[in-house]
């Protein structure tokens, strides 16, 4: 599949942040729902004042609606006269164009290669809960779960550290025809704060749909006791989605940095992020 961009054009890379709240996730939708992408698009059309053309964006890991981001990457292709134009610019129009809840912190021609969601090795994931029993600050009841269990969290990371490394989380997520659910799950961890609240630090390379948000569900019920720590692990081997593994609410979730390699590796990873992915089978002898 190529990805080169047409002659005329430059390829831009936009870092962004967004409260999830009021978006119906990332994608743009029929009927009009508001969307991550479609407010962008909307204000990049005006602010470069092109009338009947639309700039369509790709982005690194497209979020669901409530899910929020401070560290998302998009990028889009711009004619390269408009860019070298108004380029300087577009960064302070945007500002005053798109609504509060979604912000473009810069704007910077893309090295060759980039691809903002193939050129990407990791997405780093957090997810806040508090048991505090009082239950949430209102002031952080948008982007924190109340869980009205206390929760063991050195439990959750010893039913964590069983999940890591490359597998087949098909467990964990949401199928979809023709898509793998192979992952390397890079990082899994939780860590109480003084402030109370236990945040879950989730790194791979790549994630299937709700695979976040049912690893937090599984560890949970580890946390709070309904389930030993090997009980995740034992879910994952099997292969096929538990009905106690709950999805949790999408509110806690924060997509909070994606990673890229050197810029001599992009085009390379671009490739090889497009292959559809196999787990390697033991030998016969």
């Amino acid at each position: 599949m190529s990805d080169e961009v047409q002659p005329g054009h430059v390829r831009v890379r936009l870092d962004l942040s967004y409260d999830g709240t009021h978006f119906h996730g990332w994608a743009k939708q029929a009927g009009g729902k508001r969307t991550v992408q479609g407010e962008i698009e909307e204000a990049l059309r005006v602010v470069t004042r092109s009338q009947e053309t639309t700039y369509e964006l790709t982005v690194a890991g497209r979020t669901d609606a409530g899910v929020h981001a401070r560290g998302q990457v998009a990028h889009v292709d711009l004619p390269a006269g408009l860019w070298e134009e108004q380029g300087e610019k577009l960064l302070k129009r945007l500002a005053g164009r798109l609504p509060k809840d979604v912000r473009v912190w810069s704007l910077t021609a893309a090295p060759e290669g980039f691809n903002a969601r193939f050129s990407a090795v990791w997405r780093r994931y957090a997810y806040r809960v508090s048991d505090n029993p009082g239950g949430v600050d209102p002031l952080l009841r948008n982007h924190v779960l109340w869980h009205d269990w206390p929760l063991d969290v050195a439990a959750m990371n010893e039913a964590a550290a069983r999940l890591l490394g490359e597998h087949d989380f098909a467990a964990y997520c949401k199928r979809r025809e023709g898509a793998t659910t192979i992952r390397t799950l890079q990082e899994l961890s939780l860590e109480r704060g003084a402030d109370g609240i236990v945040t879950a630090t989730v790194r791979a390379d790549a994630f299937c749909h709700n695979m976040v948000r049912s690893l937090i569900g599984a560890l949970l019920f580890v946390g709070d006791g309904h389930r030993g720590p090997e009980w995740p692990g034992k879910v994952l081997a099997a292969g096929v989605r538990d009905s106690a593994v709950h999805v949790v609410r999408p509110h806690g979730l924060t997509l909070e940095e994606v990673g890229y390699p050197a810029d001599d590796l992009l085009a390379a990873r671009n490739k090889e992020a497009r292959n559809k992915r196999s787990l390697p089978t033991a030998g016969c002898c």
